[in-house]
C-alpha cells in the first residue's frame, strides 16, 4: 500500500512539473520572459531539475538581459548535458554580455596533454565507450572461439588485445576526467560589482574588481569569504554572498 502511494505521489509530481514547465514555455513564446522565468524557478524550488529546464531558464534571463542568471543556468544545463552544442552556443552569446574579459592562461606539460585528450568528451561518454569496448571484446572472443580458420583466429585474437587496450584507455580517461571535474568548484559572480580582496577582510586592499557573470573557481572558504581563482591564474578573496557556486 505504501509503495502504491509513493508511486502515485511521484507520478503526480512529475505530471505537475511537466504541466508547469509547459506553462513556462507558453509564457516564453508569448514574450513574457519574466513570468516564464518565475515559473521555471518554481519548478527548481520543488527540487526538480533537468538540462532542458536550466536551458530554458537561461534563455528567459538572457532575453531579460540578466547576465549572471543567464550564464549560471546555461552552465547548470551543461553540467547535466555537457555535450549539447545548443547550450554551449547560447552560453557563448550570454558571455559576450560580460564586462570582464579574462584570458585563460595556457597550460603546458604532460598533464596538459592528458587533459586535452580526456576533456574532448564527458566522463559519462568515456564510460559508455568502455562498455562498448567490452562488448566488442566479447564478440571478438566469440569469433575467436568458434572460428575454424587459423588466420581468422589470429585476427580475432589480435582484435581482443586491441579492444582490451581500448577499454583500459577509456576507463583511465573516464576516471581522470571524473576526478578533475570533482576537484573543480566553479561559481558565477552575481553581484553587479564585487571587490576581490588580497585578504579575507573588508578593510583589506582590493586585488581586483569583478562584475556579474564572470566565472571563478572556489579554492577555499574562511568564514563568509571564499578564495577564488580566475582562468588566468589570478587569485583573491571575495564575499560568498557575491557568488553562486554551480555544484
Amino acid at each position: 500500500m505504501r509503495k502504491a502511494v509513493f508511486i502515485f505521489l511521484l507520478l503526480s509530481q512529475v505530471f505537475w512539473a511537466q504541466s508547469v514547465f509547459d506553462k513556462g514555455n507558453e509564457l516564453y513564446r508569448k514574450g513574457d520572459f519574466q513570468a516564464a522565468a518565475d515559473v521555471y524557478e518554481s519548478i527548481l524550488k520543488s527540487k526538480k531539475e533537468s538540462a532542458e529546464l536550466y536551458f530554458n531558464l537561461g534563455n528567459a534571463y538572457y532575453k531579460l538581459n540578466r547576465v549572471a542568471p543567464a550564464i549560471y543556468n546555461y552552465e547548470k544545463a551543461l553540467l547535466l548535458n555537457p555535450d549539447d552544442a545548443e547550450i554551449s552556443n547560447n552560453l557563448k552569446f550570454a558571455q559576450k554580455l560580460q564586462i570582464d574579459e579574462v584570458k585563460e592562461t595556457p597550460k603546458v606539460g604532460f598533464r596538459k596533454m592528458i587533459e586535452d585528450f580526456t576533456s574532448q568528451v564527458n566522463y559519462n561518454t568515456w564510460a559508455m565507450f568502455a562498455v562498448a569496448g567490452a562488448f566488442a571484446v566479447l564478440l571478438f572472443f566469440i569469433g575467436y572461439y568458434f572460428s575454424g580458420n587459423t588466420l581468422v583466429k589470429r585476427i580475432f585474437f589480435t582484435m581482443m588485445f586491441v579492444g582490451a587496450a581500448f577499454i583500459g584507455l577509456t576507463v583511465f580517461a573516464a576516471i581522470f576526467e571524473k576526478s578533475t571535474d570533482s576537484l573543480e568548484r566553479p561559481a558565477i559572480v552575481f553581484a553587479s560589482v564585487a571587490s576581490v580582496k588580497s585578504e579575507p577582510q573588508n578593510n583589506a586592499q582590493d586585488a581586483f574588481i569583478l562584475h556579474e557573470g564572470t566565472k571563478v573557481y572556489v579554492l577555499e572558504k574562511l568564514d563568509n569569504w571564499k578564495k577564488v581563482e580566475l582562468s588566468d591564474g589570478t587569485q583573491g578573496w571575495i564575499e560568498q554572498s557575491a557568488i553562486r557556486e554551480l555544484k
